[in-house]
């Protein structure tokens, strides 16, 4: 049963979307730009998504209880603000391509006055240009007569990677705040071997060519006292944060091998890795299937996170459940030896 309406804008992929239909709301209108992840989004959602937004008139837009963006953040993050800086070109606002699309999501709040909204972005937002970047947000949505709240969550609670955002929640109305909070994950300690395949194929192991230049890159930097180097997964913990660039070498998470050179995560372990179900279709290459993956939400977490939003706004919420239960074996391509059923992963606080 869907209880209220939602727009997915930046939508990627359409993890955001889940999160969102999972508590039962229906998406009356979504936009993204990149073709490929169009692909990926109607294969999944029977829906080919709006492009560019900033070529969306206003009144085009249905109206709707919530808007839910991931803003593009690579002008915002560690990363993207480091690449940009050394290309010599603009970052944060001054992006020219990227920096001014959260003055079309306030356009669209202001115009259709949603009830709710989320925003989802990377935690270097908060310190980008020291601090002046988000300030200039706050007061954005603040001037619009929303009432803002945001948290920093890390995924690593309910998936097994280490992926810290910022949630940015806003109201219309004043929120009763003994019915809201952003949500607290419990910690169910996941584990990145229940997310791996028993066999893969062994094109996603690494060359001995390739590995060598890892383990040189890294003893390079570990000789001048850097940090940098590739990501040896501990399969009993968590991995690294998974990256749009993990298609370029996959040094940041690697899998050990019981023989020879360490692996790459297939798309669908990056998949799973993200809280995607099992059903989800990847109908792109290899290649635009990490980017897709990278840049997408961890699906569970947005759901939580939509929970709570829903109790804000006393809305009926149906029974708990997360996507996370999709890594138990439901379907034939499912791995059963690999992936054990769990219980739900969202927390379930007010």
């Amino acid at each position: 049963m869907r209880t209220f309406s939602f727009i997915d804008l930046f939508a990627g992929i359409g993890g955001t979307r889940l999160g969102f239909e999972a508590v039962g709301g229906e998406c009356v209108f979504s936009s993204e730009r990149d073709r490929y992840a169009q692909t990926t989004y109607l294969a999944n959602h029977g829906e080919l998504p709006s492009g560019d937004i900033q070529e969306v008139r206003l009144d085009e837009i249905p109206a709707h209880d919530v808007l839910v963006a991931g803003f593009p953040c690579q002008p915002f993050s560690i990363a993207g603000v480091s690449k940009l800086n050394a290309l010599g070109r603009k970052n944060g606002f001054e992006h020219p391509d990227q920096g001014n699309l959260f003055f079309s999501i306030a356009d669209i709040l202001d115009y259709h006055r949603p009830r709710a909204f989320l925003l989802e972005n990377v935690k270097h937002l908060q310190r980008h240009d020291g601090g002046r970047t988000y300030a200039v947000i706050q007061q954005t949505l603040g001037a619009l007569g929303y009432h803002v709240r945001a948290q920093v969550l890390d995924a690593g609670k309910v998936v097994p990677q280490h992926r810290e955002r910022i949630y940015i929640v806003g109201f219309r109305e004043p929120p009763d705040l003994a019915r809201f909070r952003l949500t607290h994950l419990h910690d169910r300690r996941p584990r990145l071997r229940d997310i791996l395949d028993p066999e893969v194929d062994r094109r996603y192991t690494l060359s001995d060519h390739l590995w060598g230049y890892l383990q040189d890159y890294a003893e390079k930097h570990r000789a001048r006292g850097n940090g940098f180097g590739f990501g040896l997964a501990d399969l009993d913990g968590v991995s690294r944060t998974l990256s749009a660039r993990y298609y370029k070498d996959g040094s940041e998470i690697l899998i050990p091998q019981a023989s020879g050179n360490p692996r790459r995560l297939t798309p669908r372990e990056c998949g799973r890795l993200m809280g995607f179900p099992e059903r989800f279709a990847i109908p792109v290459s290899d290649t635009r299937a990490y980017q897709q993956f990278g840049n997408s939400v961890v699906v569970p977490v947005v759901e939580a996170v939509a929970r709570s939003v829903m109790r804000a706004l006393e809305l009926p919420l149906p029974r708990a459940g997360s996507y996370l239960r999709s890594w138990a074996p439901s379907s034939p391509d499912c791995p059963s030896a690999a992936v054990r059923p769990r219980r739900s992963l969202l927390a379930t606080s007010a």
